[in-house]
């Protein structure tokens, strides 16, 4: 072979040899960039859905008014079902009691009230306000009725037994209001800081009647029954759900009072009796 010739093929080894090299060094090089491209990715700040998710996580405490009790408790399931990973822990009792726990630093993160002038009373501690629900007032008496009460007036008979709540409790408020405004003077036997407590009065026959809101005597109507108070004697409750400025879980909160605003969270309200706001 001439010397040229061998030359030539020397120089064509050698480019073959190192075309071999650089794509043995370019192979981890490529699997390293892929490696940080998904490094990065999964490092990335997630989207807005996502992270409402995440958000959403987290222990909850709702203070609510003791009229909620029953459907809050079906609802609360049904959220954390539809949020896994979300706990919802309630504690009902009378709007002022709930109210005043949250002015001394009680932990909660949402409250729900029977009432706007509690809500409003709070300032500063609760965050804007969403009225999720409305109710009236129905007179409750024993089972059969045996004083065949129908109407107001027959509340103001001292014959009968009258349970009210008390009046710095909001269904206390409103049946002072209507009271007042038929002129009806009512002596009750008792008053009690929630409807619940005024509802098992009469359950438990140690009154006659009581005044409750309608969604509480449906709750009972095997123990009790419950005489429909006219629209123009009646009093309108409103049900305002708000997060609490001082949650841990701000983000949680909010998106537990949207979703009692929203379509889930009232076709559990307005099932159980409750008015749409």
């Amino acid at each position: 072979m001439s010397r040229p010739a061998t030359i030539r093929r020397t120089a064509t080894i050698r480019r073959t040899a190192a075309g071999l090299l650089a794509g043995a060094l370019l192979v981890p090089a490529l699997a390293a960039c892929s490696s940080d491209s998904k490094d990065s990715a999964s490092s990335a700040p997630a989207s807005a859905g996502s992270s409402e998710s995440a958000a959403a996580k987290a222990n909850l405490t709702v203070l609510a008014a003791a009229s909620l009790t029953d459907v809050f408790k079906a609802a609360g399931a049904a959220y954390e079902k539809a949020h896994p990973g979300t706990k919802v822990n309630f504690s009902f009792a009378g709007s002022q009691e709930l109210a005043a726990q949250v002015k001394q630093g009680a932990p909660a993160d949402v409250l729900v009230t029977a009432d706007t002038k509690t809500m409003d009373g709070l300032g500063g501690d609760a965050n804007d306000p969403k009225v999720i629900a409305k109710n009236r007032l129905v007179i409750a008496t024993g089972k059969g009725n045996p004083f065949k009460i129908d109407n107001l007036k027959d509340l103001a008979d001292t014959k009968i037994k009258v349970v009210l709540a008390a009046p710095e409790v909001p269904v206390g408020r409103y049946s002072k209001q209507i009271l007042d405004a038929q002129k009806i003077d009512v002596k009750p036997v008792s008053q009690e800081p929630n409807v619940r407590a005024v509802l098992s009065k009469v359950e438990l026959g140690e009154a006659d009647a009581g005044l409750v809101y309608k969604t509480d005597a449906e709750t009972a109507k095997d123990k009790v029954v419950a005489v429909d108070i006219p629209d123009d004697q009646n009093a309108v409750a409103s049900y305002p759900a708000a997060s609490l400025k001082g949650s841990k879980n701000p983000a949680a909160a909010d998106a537990f009072v949207t979703w009692l605003a929203g379509p889930e969270g009232q076709k559990y309200l307005q099932e159980a009796g409750f008015q749409k706001p």
